[in-house]
């Protein structure tokens, strides 16, 4: 009977040290996770709204207080299969947000579009970065009506746009590679007629 419930509390006890483990190196490593977004037709023009959970390496941190702008790319790209050749890229929307610290305010900023917004701690403007309503598509040929089309959706730390150091460092470490995972999605337009007009993929 003692040995059962010994056995049961060590058993709980691993699967609670595994737990901690497992989120203490996802938050060393850093991560991105779209959560969900939706497409939006509005004044003639067709929007994507993304909301995303970012969070940075210990080493991006470190940088980052040290002076390192670090800058992230959310892109949509919306494809239109073709069955003799490869898909055809139709319309996009990419959007760049830079992230630096101040060190004599103690404030972090978020640069977009030429405008910026400062934040008291890192996990606000992270927040806020998460958040991206309105980013603009822009079609490069008309989106045609009852043809389905594939959409790709990604957001990712983009170390072109780090110094040369830091991107050789990016070559050696995993400690730099921060992406989300694809989302890949068929959508047809127009858009289906819905509460909020919109197409949803969660």
């Amino acid at each position: 009977m003692h040995a059962a419930i010994r056995n049961a509390l060590l058993n709980i006890m691993f699967i609670l040290l595994t737990a901690l483990f497992s989120s203490t190196t996802l938050a060393a490593k850093g991560h991105i996770e779209i959560e969900s977004f939706h497409l939006i037709k509005s004044d003639e023009n067709l929007y994507i709204n993304v909301q995303a959970d970012i969070d940075l390496s210990t080493t991006m941190k470190q940088a980052l207080e040290k002076g390192v702008d670090l800058y992230f790319v959310t892109r949509l790209l919306i494809m239109k299969p073709r069955w003799y050749w490869l898909d055809k890229e139709v319309a996009r929307s990419k959007e760049r947000i830079g992230l630096s610290y101040q060190a004599l305010t103690r404030q972090y900023r978020l640069l977009q579009r030429g405008q910026s917004q400062s934040f008291p701690t890192l996990k606000d403007a992270l927040q806020a970065l998460g958040h991206q309503p309105d980013l603009l598509i822009k079609e490069h040929t008309p989106l045609l009506s009852d043809t389905s089309y594939t959409a790709i959706l990604q957001i990712w730390l983009d170390v072109s746009r780090l110094s040369k150091p830091f991107q050789l460092e990016w070559l050696d470490t995993q400690d730099w590679n921060l992406s989300s995972e694809k989302k890949i999605w068929q959508v047809t337009f127009p858009l289906a007629p819905t509460t909020d007009n919109e197409s949803d993929y969660r």
